[in-house]
């Protein structure tokens, strides 16, 4: 039998007390072993292993237990659903359809996979993979959607329905998943007994039987409520539940009595028949025999002393009972009696009276005066102090109120006290040797005190070794409180006090600094701000937050300091302002990719050579304008060499003009009216104007060459009128007129400018009053030209209506696509509203209703499209199919051009499936006597059917493009079309070059394809090919190929550099120097590597070479880091060792904490230093490694502080030499020498009894550590299997 023996503390200290007191009292040996606990008593064995089926009496010991085999969590089972029940019985839809789409759904809800096959008899198999709750699930589900559901009934006691619900009705829920079955269960207010099932056939009658079984189970149960006095429980319980856990045992019944806390009288049997009467029975005769036989006396105890009585978890009252037979009765926690009742025979009262005294008074509480500020102390760092006493006393409960001037002591009487002495004790010495002090400062200095991450508080604190607790600033406390050693705290008070003074005269003072050039003061993650805070460290810099649009910083600190860094930050804004200036250049849109060149090369030089910062506009922004930002004349450099890239590409030209800068504001017009009207007219010619104020007359316009031309008459024009006299009026008209006043390509208007000489201003779209027009001219010229629009805009608004006649044929034309052609119509002629008769009437009447000029210019218009639609011709262009995606370009752009440039209408053809069968060959002719049979009559002379004839040189019907409009129309975008047919190129590449061209994941090949609008096609790495094929528009392939030659050169000038860049050579160094040349964290060697641009290899632990480290990159370089490595070999080669001894108690001290301490040193002396480590032969030897002279000066440091730090250790000893006197009152019994223990000894061991061999403490197989590797013991059976 194997067992688990099991040591408590209290057991062992008990054990241990008993020990010592035998060896001072000097009784005999036999004395001695009767003393001695047994081995049961001390190891007392787990209950025994239930005897199994077969009889065998294996122990569940987890050393012999054999390991169960691991099974798949993954399950398949196969249901079958027969064609009557089939849900669906359509076979032509096998695996599409409703079923299909209710498996896949089943699969999503349940997470098990589905296969579904058909049976030859029609019926359906599904196999269901998955996990077992999800399989079960799955079957449910296939079930109830897939199978035709029957239902049925049955009839059970409705007492019995609880039983098939089960618990949280799980019961239910495993019945319903393994019958998958629905189970309808009346409510516990309904009367009916009936139980519904619904589901398969199969199904209903396994779940009827189960639920007839579970009923047939409960009929044999029975259960019975027994009414017994609360107080006589616990004789029925016994101790610990014994009594009843026999009972239950002997009878089977099970057996529920309520605990104590639960004011319950009736006890619940449940079980067979037989079980519970015998259970009832022998539980009325205990209370019979207790009722008779037991008596009560009362006695009061202490409310406080209530819960020693009790014990943890009511173990003392269990005890109490277990020894006495005597039940103790206590009164609620809530309640306010202190009287305990004690209930049993007379002959026990006594002795369970005396128990429960001695309990009472087994524990008593006493309390030690202590200054709350000293309590901290008392228990020490991380409660150190506190751990020592606990673990010597760990009954006795220790508790620190907050802010109470005591300690309140709990715990058994006898450990209490010597607790008490000691904490008082400790109280005296801390008193004694510490002191506290508060200074009142004013809580808006307490932060600039604690210093940033609390620089200047921990320093005051480490420096007097003192603590220093400043209130937090929701408390708006003055107070500052310091504690620690009494000279420690006035220095650190006065320092304090002294700081608080000096931030008393501080000053603050405000700089103006424009917001916009706040975040670049900062700095990226505040970078600059830091360098000039680290300048000027005693001055604190406040920005102002982002949303407050203010220029102010606040600078606050002493006052020199002040003054430098208001001085300095000043500086930096004009520096910042000197370089913000800003200049916008407006570039045509199609050439800012030229001006950001391959890659990014142009911008990237441009703004290198000026040092400037140069933005341009997103490429789905309207805006043409580039912003240039830096030094004035970097600006305007940068901008100079923009316009000329423009320049070179395009026919621009640039001209300035001279006008009095007086009539500037009037030519641009409010909000650029009159100036924007003028650039739209000319073809979207650039007009700059000078800054306002500047008092400069010159404006430039910039464009192409005829159109820079004309906007100069223009603008020469306008000046000279309003130099003359300038006048301006305004009028009115609904936006829809405006196209129509305007007329097409601005007919209308410009006969109005011509004949008056007036300037007609339309809004744009972003003006918000679109009904404005403004004339702008002389006063005769404004007074002529506002008539003729008047009477324009009166004729608009006589509306009229009338017909014209449009053959039927037409009308889908104009009405098509959600009538776009007539709401063009309706926005060029001013509004007019077109109606069509409806669809499949015959009628011709079409009606035109609106202004009079406007309905006859729409129906001018109406009659060129009739003309153009009778005139219409469909020609077929045939182009192959795969170049259709590229003729209509990314969604459909080119194709759209084409429609709008020529007014034709194209179609392109169905895609051609490449999966879809060939058509099939012609049917052969049919015999004379089947075309007789098919007609029903003889002919009169011979029928003769031939077979169609199929060209074969005729295009597919997949290449035909069908375009229809007006045949020279037609004949214009089939030539365009064609034009947009890509053609291909090859271009003889390296094979070895191919990856590098493609780039990672194809990022290069598709940089290239983008900026040159072709596709270029790599070969396979398989084939090995040279040939690279470019396909595209012919006028793009040029442009391509040589794109794709220079790249060529850049990668073989890479591949040159890459065959210099990987000269290699060796040098050989002892390996003991290597970690010196990498250096701390490799600082040292990436220093080499970054100086000399290579790579530096060093050998692997298992190398051959380990003295050879390797060196890669240019030759000069290589050899320079070659060089650089010896002179740091010599360096080292030349240093020495020498071990000194220093005290191992000062280590700690001298390497500080994490290594702060000894890293100074070595940083400042140059040196290594080695300390022993734990566990060598002399644990005061220390190394010292460098060049003789710093050697020599080190060693003297460390000697100086060994000498500082011991007597530091002395003073520390003779302290705690004295705090072991005091501590050790009267207990000078405690302090003797004993003799060797014999540790821990028990009688009747097995193995000395038995022939077991005793086991061997020190042996790690017997008592292996934790986590330690153990080596199987030899058997010649050979190693052990589990």
């Amino acid at each position: 039998m194997s067992s688990v023996a099991v040591l408590t503390q209290e057991r062992f200290n008990e054990h241990r007390s008993g020990l010592l007191t035998e060896q001072s009292g000097g009784g005999g040996a036999g004395g001695e072993e009767e003393a001695l606990p047994t081995y049961k008593d001390a190891f007392p064995p787990l209950p025994e292993k239930a005897a199994s089926p077969e009889g065998s009496q294996e122990t569940a010991n987890a050393w012999t237990s054999k390991l169960r085999p691991l099974k798949s969590s993954v399950i398949t089972q196969v249901f079958h659903v027969p064609l009557e029940e089939r849900k669906y019985k359509d076979i032509n839809q096998f695996g599409e359809g409703d079923q299909a789409k209710v498996c896949v759904d089943i699969m999503h809800k349940t997470g098990a996979h589905l296969e579904l096959s058909m049976a030859k008899d029609q019926g359906l198999s599904i196999m269901v993979s998955g996990k077992l709750d999800a399989v079960m699930k799955a079957r449910k589900e296939i079930v109830s959607r897939l199978q035709t559901q029957a239902s049925s009934t049955v009839a059970i006691p409705k007492e019995h329905h609880r039983y098939v619900i089960g618990k949280n009705g799980e019961k239910l829920q495993e019945l319903e998943l393994r019958t998958a079955t629905k189970i309808q269960i009346p409510r516990p207010d309904d009367l009916s007994n009936q139980i519904k099932i619904s589901g398969t056939k199969e199904g209903l009658e396994k779940a009827k039987h189960e639920i007839l079984l579970i009923s047939a189970e409960q009929d044999k149960r029975a259960v019975e409520r027994v009414s017994i006095d609360k107080v006589y429980h616990p004789f029925i319980t016994g101790a610990s539940n014994k009594l009843v856990l026999e009972m239950m045992a002997e009878t089977g019944a099970r057996i529920n009595v309520p605990p104590p806390s639960v004011n319950k009288t009736e006890i619940v049997i449940t079980g067979e028949k037989e079980q519970v009467a015998l259970a009832v029975a022998m539980i009325k005769k205990i209370h019979e025999e207790k009722k008779k036989n037991t008596t009560t006396i009362a006695v009061e105890v202490k409310k406080s002393q209530h819960k020693y009585v009790i014990g943890p978890k009511g173990n003392t009252l269990q005890e109490i009972l277990e020894k006495t037979g005597v039940s103790v009765e206590i009164p609620p926690s809530d309640s306010t009696l202190e009287t305990v009742i004690l209930r049993g025979e007379p002959d026990r009262l006594g002795q369970a009276l005396t128990e429960v005294y001695a309990k009472a008074n087994s524990y008593s509480i006493s309390t030690v005066s202590a200054p709350s500020w000293l309590h901290r102390f008392i228990i020490g760092k991380k409660g150190q102090n506190l751990a020592k006493i606990t673990q010597l006393m760990p009954k006795v409960h220790i508790e620190f109120t907050e802010g109470e001037d005591r300690i309140t002591l709990e715990g058994p009487t006898k450990d209490l006290q010597m607790v008490q002495v000691e904490i008082e004790a400790m109280v005296l010495d801390l008193g004694n040797r510490m002191d506290y002090t508060e200074i009142s400062v004013d809580p808006k200095f307490h932060r600039h005190l604690i210093g940033k991450g609390g620089a200047n508080i921990n320093r005051i604190k480490e420096l007097h070794k003192v603590t220093v607790r400043i209130p937090p600033d929701n408390e708006k406390s003055t107070l500052i409180r310091i504690e620690g050693d009494p000279q420690g705290v006035q220095d650190a008070r006065k320092e304090l006090l002294e700081l608080a003074s000096r931030m008393e005269n501080e000053r603050t003072k405000d700089l103006l600094i424009e917001q916009r050039f706040h975040r670049a003061i900062i700095g990226q993650k505040g970078e600059k701000i830091k360098e000039v805070r680290d300048k000027f460290p005693e001055v604190i810099i406040n920005f102002p937050d982002p949303a407050q649009k203010s220029n102010i910083v606040q600078l606050r600190g002493p006052h020199t300091e002040v003054e430098k860094c208001h001085k300095f930050m000043e500086k930096m804004a004009a520096e910042m302002l000197e370089n913000g200036y800003t200049l916008l250049v407006p570039i045509f849109k199609q050439f800012h990719k030229n001006i950001i060149g391959k890659g990014g090369a142009n911008i990237k030089k441009i703004r290198e050579e000026t040092n400037t910062k140069i933005d341009l506009p997103a490429e789905n922004s309207n805006s043409e304008m580039i912003v240039i930002t830096g030094k004035r004349p970097a600006c305007e450099a940068a901008r100079t060499r923009i316009l000329a890239i423009q320049k070179e590409l395009a026919n621009i030209t640039e001209l300035e003009v001279s006008i009095p800068s007086k009539l500037h504001n009037s030519l641009i017009g409010s909000k650029g009216r009159f100036v924007r009207s003028i650039m739209e007219e000319c073809g979207g010619v650039h007009i700059h104007f000078p800054t306002e104020g500047s008092g400069v007359d010159k404006v430039t316009i910039r464009g192409p060459a005829e159109e820079v031309e004309k906007a100069k008459q223009q603008l020469l024009a306008l000046a000279e009128e309003k130099q003359i006299k300038s006048h301006t009026a305004e009028l009115r008209a609904k936006p829809e007129y405006h196209k129509f006043l305007i007329g097409k390509g601005g007919g209308n208007i410009r006969k109005v400018r011509d004949s008056t000489g007036a300037r007609i201003i339309f809004p744009t779209a972003d003006d918000e009053d679109q009904e404005l027009i403004t004339v702008v001219g002389t006063e005769e010229a404004v007074k002529e030209a506002t008539k003729e629009l008047e009477e324009l805009i009166r004729s608009l608004d006589n509306v009229v209506e009338d017909t014209m006649s449009v053959d039927p044929k037409h009308h889908r034309y104009f009405v098509a696509r959600r009538g776009q052609v007539l709401r063009d119509i309706a926005d060029e002629y001013g509004g007019v509203m077109v109606s069509f008769p409806r669809t499949g009437s015959q009628s011709e009447k079409v009606t035109l209703k609106g202004a009079k000029d406007c309905v006859e210019a729409a129906k001018k218009r109406m009659q060129e499209i009739i003309e153009d639609l009778d005139a219409q011709v469909t020609i077929e262009c045939v182009i192959t199919q795969r170049f259709h995606r590229s003729i209509m370009g990314p969604k459909g752009s080119r194709i759209q051009q084409i429609t709008k440039d020529h007014n034709v209408q194209i179609k392109f053809p169905d895609r051609e499936d490449p999966n879809a069968p060939p058509p099939p060959p012609p049917a052969p002719a049919p015999p004379a006597e089947a075309v007789i049979q098919e007609n029903g009559e003889v002919p009169d002379g011979e029928v003769k059917v031939e077979p169609p004839v199929v060209d074969p040189a005729a295009p597919k019907k997949c290449d035909v493009i069908v375009i229809s409009g007006r045949k020279e129309r037609c004949e214009a975008a089939v030539e365009a079309l064609k034009a947009l047919v890509p053609v291909t190129t090859e271009v003889e590449v390296p094979f070895d070059l191919h990856r590098y061209i493609i780039g990672q994941k194809g990022s290069g090949i598709r940089k290239m394809m983008d900026e040159f609008e072709v596709n270029i096609q790599v070969p396979s790495p398989e084939l090995q090919c040279d040939i690279i094929s470019i396909t595209g528009l012919a006028n793009h392939l040029d442009r391509a190929r040589e794109g794709l030659l220079e790249r060529v050169k850049e990668l073989q000038l890479e591949q040159e550099d890459r065959a210099l860049r990987s000269f290699k050579l060796t040098i050989t160094v002892d390996p003991k120097y290597h970690p010196k040349i990498i250096g701390r964290k490799g600082a040292v060697i990436t220093t080499i590597r970054t100086e000399h641009d290579v790579n530096i290899q060093f050998p692997e632990k298992n190398d051959e070479n380990l003295d050879q480290i390797s060196i890669m990159g240019y030759e000069p370089n290589a050899i320079a880091a070659r060089d650089a490595i010896k002179a740091l070999v010599d360096e080292l080669e030349e240093m020495v060792s020498e071990e000194i001894t220093l005290d191992s108690r000062v280590h700690a001290r001298i390497i500080g904490g994490r290594g702060k301490g000894i890293r100074k040193i070595m940083e400042e002396f140059k040196v290594d230093l080695k300390f022993p480590q734990s566990g060598s032969p002399d644990p005061n030897l220390v190394t010292v490694t460098g060049r003789p002279e710093l050697v020599d000066e080190a060693i003297d440091h460390l000697l100086n502080l060994e000498e500082e730090y011991l007597g530091d250790v002395a003073e520390k000893e003779d302290n705690q030499t004295y705090l072991r006197s005091s501590g050790g009152g009267s207990a000078s019994s405690g302090d003797e020498p004993r003799g060797p223990s014999k540790g821990f000894v028990v009688r009747e061991a097995p193995w000395t009894t038995g022939t077991e061999k005793a086991p061997d403490m020190s042996s790690s197989e017997d008592f292996p550590s934790f986590g330690a590797p153990v080596a199987a013991k030899a058997s010649p059976w050979g190693p052990k299997r589990f």
